[in-house]
């Protein structure tokens, strides 16, 4: 190895090992390359005794078939989130959550590298969150509101579909059955979560929320069913987010973030009506009505085996989407106006208005973080403004892109010239959103992938 190379690992083991997450690398051996003190501190083992060795050495309680790291080497997939139990060189119990992704060079497997969280900390924070969720049940229900925070006169717009879509949500609220919201992150999905348990029948009942992204399965299990004393260590008997929303509704954001297993677990419990604690036989009714969110299409959500087709169904009665702001373009400036007010109300400001150039930015810019990311923008800018007007010097880093790109357009009339800046815009963006992928970008812009190579090789 030359001294380049020797710089560069040191360098590359130097950012890995300032990394506050346990890292975990092994070669195609499944010998150890690299643990930082993180793992070690996690598995409750010295650096020195892991470096060099084959993982079946180090925890004796693993097998080729429960050891995470061996089953990437062997099958070259990706796990995400999976939970390992096993017992270290010194007889310690350790319980992690793990992701494992196999290294790949030049389409030659490597070696795999595991990331690790500790799964005792997570449980004591999931069964946290459910207590918090069962104070917040008993004070909610000496409120009219119940957890539920707006209402359909909070959400404001001007554009005639998007009225059409609120009005069908109204309409959608006074029903029993379950509510499917898709959309775009940012778009507004919980405030019709919000709206719509306001004005059901069961307002008087919880609104509890579960954004089900990046919870590993076996906790989520035990957060939506509940759990019962003695079925794992440290297990006590505890209501899940189902018992304790009877009589209301649940709200599973982000549900194709589910894990499949757990998918049909959740069926199970909307065909039956009824729930059953982990490592528990009693059976418990519950009188819930379920909505769920998610930010891609549901079809391509099953289509792509994150959602269970039969899921989709039964949580299918009902649904409706919620358009992107650039697609409400009459939405951005009375928008703007309403976040201005409410911003200049918190921050003690006279009223401020905005210059013809912001005007123009903010019409030209795509939104990709819709609603959401306007209000930041306005609150960024309210915060910097130093006269009445809100201009260009105000905007952030990222729209002042937008107006470089306005102010090339409007310093040259050329149609043909124009156009082909914003088709080049529109394949960079393409490009970008896909990561590089032609094929996802070509699908992106509508247009076959042999004529989005030829462009880009133009």
């Amino acid at each position: 190895m030359n001294k380049a190379e020797n710089i560069t690992e040191e360098f590359l083991g130097a950012i890995l090992g300032s990394i506050d997450e346990a890292i975990h690398a092994v070669n195609t051996k499944g010998i150890t390359i690299f643990y930082n003190e993180v793992a070690a501190r996690h598995d409750g083992l010295e650096i020195e005794e892991v470096i060099g060795k084959p993982i079946l050495n180090i925890y004796p309680s693993l097998s080729e078939k429960s050891s995470t790291l061996l089953n990437v080497l062997k099958t070259r997939m990706p796990l995400y989130n999976k939970t390992q139990s096993f017992v270290n060189l010194h007889g310690k119990k350790i319980e992690t959550v793990n992701t494992t992704l196999p290294i790949i060079v030049k389409g030659e497997l490597i070696g795999a590298v595991e990331i690790a969280k500790d799964y005792s900390r997570l449980k004591e924070l999931a069964e946290r969150l459910v207590d918090i969720q069962k104070v917040l049940k008993q004070n909610t229900s000496k409120s009219p509101s119940h957890g539920a925070k707006y209402s359909f006169g909070d959400i404001l717009t001007k554009n005639k579909s998007f009225i059409q879509t609120k009005e069908q949500a109204e309409k959608l609220a006074v029903s029993q059955s379950p509510i499917m919201v898709f959309g775009e992150s940012g778009t507004g999905k919980e405030l019709f979560v919000h709206a719509i348990h306001n004005a059901s029948k069961r307002r008087n009942g919880p609104l509890i929320p579960q954004n089900c992204a990046a919870i590993p399965e076996n906790l989520l299990e035990g957060i939506l069913f509940g759990t019962s004393k003695g079925s794992f260590t440290g297990a006590v008997d505890r209501p899940g987010l189902f018992e304790l929303a009877d009589g209301g509704t649940l709200f599973l954001d982000e549900l194709h973030a589910m894990p499949v297993e757990l998918q049909a677990k959740l069926l199970r419990v909307l065909e039956d009506g009824a729930v059953r604690r982990i490592g528990s036989s009693k059976v418990i009714s519950v009188d819930v009505r379920v909505i769920s969110a998610m930010n891609i299409n549901p079809l391509k959500a099953v289509e792509e085996n994150k959602l269970r087709e039969d899921l989709f169904y039964r949580l299918n009665v009902l649904t409706f989407e919620v358009t992107p702001l650039r697609e409400r373009p009459e939405d951005i400036l009375y928008l703007t106006e309403k976040f201005i007010g409410d911003f200049s109300r918190q921050l003690g400001k006279q009223e401020i208005r905005w210059d013809r150039e912001v005007e123009g930015v903010f019409l030209n810019h795509s939104w990709p973080g819709n609603i959401r990311e306007l209000k930041h923008t306005i609150e960024y800018m309210m915060n910097v403004c130093e006269g009445e007007s809100l201009n260009t010097n105000d905007l952030p880093a990222l729209l002042r892109k937008t107006e470089k790109r306005i102010n090339v357009i409007q310093s040259d009339l050329s149609l043909k010239e124009n156009l082909k800046r914003y088709e080049q815009g529109l394949i960079q963006r393409a490009m970008e959103e896909s990561g590089g992928n032609i094929q996802k970008a070509a699908r992106l812009l509508g247009i076959p992938r042999q004529t989005l190579q030829y462009k880009l090789k133009k």
